[in-house]
């Protein structure tokens, strides 16, 4: 009895080719818990389909990766001179986001990020002038350029990665290959088109791993079923039950990541009013939990537990029975399941 993720494996994998075709030369990304599939998982995938490089997000998870991929190994995060010492293999790139990071980086293969709009880290063109001298000492392997999903300002993803690869070549830096992040398709092949004489590099997760949200569903099986009446008390704080129904205990909780919820960038009143509402019920005790039963998503009866939850199912639905499954509404990226079921 356990939380499942189920996989159409024919179409997840579909969904992967059909990305592959739009961006040539992809460099998939595996980090965090790879996507609610896991590392070994997500490298078995990624060994599949040829890829040469896989992009994980830290130097721990490199570590972890090397022996379940034979290829590069991309580390996201960049380099600091004040991290813990994680051996590598030579086929290991690091990101470097500074000049000082770079002139740290003696003798190692290394993509130097750019400051995009993002505003997160990245050398600056003022930074430019001294790169010169930093890369005669690093195994340069490109640039990369870490773009918004979101441009609510009305400016161009297109003309930001231009206005970089203008600034670079008036440097004289080398622009034999640039790492992007966050292009739609088309405007990935401008860009390809543009600068015939550099090899755009999409780095994608998101996108790739889980953009066909059809061909992955996570079940949760019930393992318990208890009739109670309105008023019966129940649980670790003996709460009363809000009505006549049945207290369904069901596999998924903390630990797998069930209750666990990021915070959301809101847009517009609609938003926002949805956003009052959920919190008005929580501070009664009332919260919606991610599993449905009979087309419904049902409530918490108490908060979720480390390795279960449970939930409160009103008469007036279908009775759950135990060995059947609920179907729960999960995000990947805090999601750790028992298993993964292909079919």
């Amino acid at each position: 009895m356990a939380l499942s993720l189920y996989v159409d494996t024919d179409r997840w994998r579909a969904h992967q080719q059909a990305v592959i075709q739009q961006f040539p030369g992809i460099v998939p990304v595996c980090k965090g818990n790879g996507y609610g599939f896991g590392h070994e998982r997500l490298a078995e995938e990624a060994t599949k389909f040829g890829a040469d490089i896989l992009a994980v997000g830290t130097t721990y998870e490199a570590a972890r990766t090397k022996d379940l991929f034979s290829g590069d190994l991309l580390v996201l995060t960049p380099f600091r001179k004040d991290e813990e010492p994680v051996p590598l293999p030579d086929r290991a790139v690091r990101s470097v986001s500074s000049v000082e990071g770079v002139g740290l980086m003696r003798g190692a293969r290394v993509v130097i990020e750019v400051m995009s709009s993002m505003k997160r880290h990245g050398v600056t063109e003022q930074d430019l002038p001294r790169l010169h001298a930093a890369i005669d000492e690093v195994r340069l392997e490109g640039f990369a350029i870490h773009l918004p999903l979101d441009r609510t300002d009305g400016s161009d993803a297109v003309e930001e990665v231009i206005a970089w690869m203008d600034r670079l070549r008036a440097a004289r830096l080398p622009l034999h290959t640039m790492f992007v992040s966050h292009l739609k398709p088309e405007e990935f092949a401008l860009l390809q088109q543009q600068f015939p004489q550099t090899r755009f590099r999409a780095r994608i997760g998101t996108r790739l791993w889980l953009g066909d949200h059809r061909a992955t569903e996570y079940r949760g099986a019930i393992l318990d079923v208890t009739r109670v009446a309105k008023g019966d008390r129940f649980g670790y704080r003996q709460a009363k039950a809000p009505g006549d129904g049945w207290l369904v205990v069901v596999a998924g909780g903390t630990s797998h990541g069930v209750g666990l919820e990021s915070p959301k960038a809101l847009h517009g009143m609609t938003d926002r009013a949805k956003g009052v509402a959920r919190a008005g019920l929580a501070t009664v005790n009332r919260n919606l939990s991610p599993f449905v039963w009979a087309g419904k998503q049902r409530w918490f009866a108490e908060p979720p537990h480390m390795q279960v939850s449970i939930l409160f199912v009103p008469s007036d639905a279908p009775e759950p029975h135990v060995g059947e499954e609920l179907t729960a509404i999960l995000r990947h990226t805090t999601t750790t399941v028992d298993r993964t079921v292909d079919r």
